[in-house]
């Protein structure tokens, strides 16, 4: 059966950035090298490679794990840090290469509609921690 793909995070759907190349200078700038292990910086080329013009590809885990050179902790732990990180949403099969966004700002109480904004795992985990604090 032929995987549908579908875009998981429109409003972070990715451009060309104005440097004109589809890896973003920010990821420099703006430090998300630094913040991330080389494993998750590995995945995340692979998939920038890969992607469709939406920022689309669907390898699966077996793939990006041989490609990598990764066990299935490793590959896991990779993905989660670039979501943490705001830089990829996934579904299985489907990833999504996210536009960046500016550094982040301090959270703000959740507010009716929010349901289908993409929200990173740190972003979930800071809510839940605040008194009567929901994702």
């Amino acid at each position: 059966m032929p995987i549908k793909k579908r875009i998981l995070c429109p409003e972070r759907l990715r451009k060309v950035p104005p440097q004109f190349s589809w890896v973003d200078q920010r990821l420099v700038r703006q430090h998300y090298v630094e913040r991330c292990e080389p494993a998750a910086l590995a995945l995340y080329l692979v998939l920038v490679t890969v992607a469709d013009a939406e920022g689309l590809s669907y390898y699966s885990d077996a793939s990006l794990e041989r490609m990598l050179g990764l066990d299935h902790p490793g590959l896991c732990a990779a993905r989660q840090q670039l979501r943490e990180h705001g830089l990829v949403a996934h579904q299985q099969p489907l990833y999504q290469v996210l536009a960046l966004e500016a550094p982040p700002a301090p959270p703000t109480p959740a507010t009716p509609g929010r349901a289908a904004q993409c929200l990173s795992f740190q972003e979930v985990l800071q809510r839940l921690a605040q008194p009567g604090g929901q994702p």
